[in-house]
Parts: structure tokens; sequence; C-alpha cells
């Protein structure tokens, strides 16, 4: 992803659009804003977006609706934004597919930063070798992720857990260590945001394979993904 990245900004609050637009132009972002809900599949069309920073809170359609329906055809980097802290831990429990949060009030240079670290997840990688793990099956370009042959419908942070795990059977990998894969601008979170995506991503791992724990808990360490339980 090139800084001549293209921005969608869906707040009502004018301001708010004026200060972000100001900043990100000046990292070298193009911007473009949305003030109503009902208006974000126009500029989805017609602006074609690299990132969209969607408010919670938005006349017409609200941002939990616009985000659900985006990931049912779109991998588009998502980072929703929240008047409530505690609002967190309920967006995540909700699987919605946004690549991060934030909290309002917020630094403008805090968005920027978010926005460049969820920019360089979706940088162009080389080809990356099919997983060789026993009934996986990770194709990053394509943001593919199979388990006996059954297509995982994952977000983007899931599917990052995922094909980290199964690249590498059998390791434990600590909440901090899968932290930093999921927050690489080295924000302070809780093991709790860990934990959540990795309850999620169980979820869909054993409605194809009930009978077995495909991801495994390591008591006061971490997770596992074991190749013999697969």
């Amino acid at each position: 992803m090139t800084s001549t990245a293209r921005i969608l900004i869906v707040e009502d609050e004018p301001k708010l659009v004026e200060l972000l637009t100001l900043y990100l132009e000046a990292a070298g972002y193009a911007c473009h804003a949305v003030y109503d809900g009902n208006h974000v599949d126009e500029a989805l069309t017609s602006f074609k977006p690299d990132l969209m920073l969607l408010d919670l809170m938005l006349p017409g359609k609200d941002g939990l609706t616009i985000c659900k329906e985006l990931r049912q055809h779109s991998q588009l980097p998502v980072i929703m934004v929240t008047a409530k802290v505690e609002e967190i831990d309920r967006l995540l429990g909700l699987e919605l597919g946004a690549d991060d949060y934030l909290c309002k009030p917020y630094s403008p240079r805090e968005v920027v930063a978010r926005v460049k670290a969820v920019l360089r997840r979706y940088q162009p990688q080389a080809p990356a070798a099919a997983s060789t793990t026993s009934g996986v099956h990770i194709d990053e370009t394509r943001f593919l992720a199979q388990l006996d042959g059954v297509t995982l419908d994952l977000t983007p942070v899931e599917f990052r857990l995922f094909a980290l795990m199964t690249h590498s059977p059998g390791q434990v990998f600590s909440r901090d260590q899968l932290l930093t894969l999921i927050y690489d601008d080295h924000r302070i979170v809780t093991d709790r945001t860990v934990d959540s995506h990795i309850k999620n991503l169980r979820k869909k791992l054993e409605a194809v394979r009930p009978e077995q724990e495909v991801i495994r808990s390591i008591y006061g360490v971490g997770y596992k993904f074991e190749e013999g339980s697969v």
C-alpha cells in the first residue's frame, strides 16, 4: 500500500472530519468524507477507498450495520470508532470483522498511526507457499483459509491468527506474541482482546470439526495449534 492510499472517513461531526482530513492528507493520504450512513455504499463505489474510518453512531445506517454488510462481499480494511470505551469488548464479541477500534476522544496523530499500521498489513506480499499442515490450506494473497476443504469465513484478525498458528503447529504462542501480531503499533491492550478473537475463531473451527479441539489452551501460557489434533 502506498502513501497515496485513499481513506473514506464516515463521520457526522464536520469539525472532526475537517481535523482528520487535515492530518491524513498531511501524511500523504487522499480523503473523502461521508456524513450519513445511507451514503456509504455510493462512496465505496465512486471513491474506491483503501481503508474506511467508520464511526459507530451515525445518522441513517449505523456503523455496525455498515460493517456487517461490507464483510459479506469485501475485506476492505475498517477502523471502527466509538465514543464509549466499554463498547470495545462488545464490538469484539460481535465478530464484525473490523481491523481495529478507536475510542473518542482521540489524537489525530493516533488515527494516522493506526491507519498506517492497518494499511501495512495489507501491503502486497510475495505469494506464500501453501500450508503443509494436514487439512489446512492458507492462501494469503487471496485471503483464503480452509480446513478440511471447507472455506472459513474469518475476520482479518482471525485470519492472521489462524495463519500464524497453523504455520507452526505445536508451537505455543503467548498472548503477548499474538497481540503483537494483531496490533503492531505497540499500543497497550488487555489479554481479553486476544482471548475474544481466539474464542470466535474456535467457534468457526468447531463448526467444521466439532469433535476436536483444534486450538488448545495452555494454562498460564497461551495457545497452540497441534497438527496431531487435525
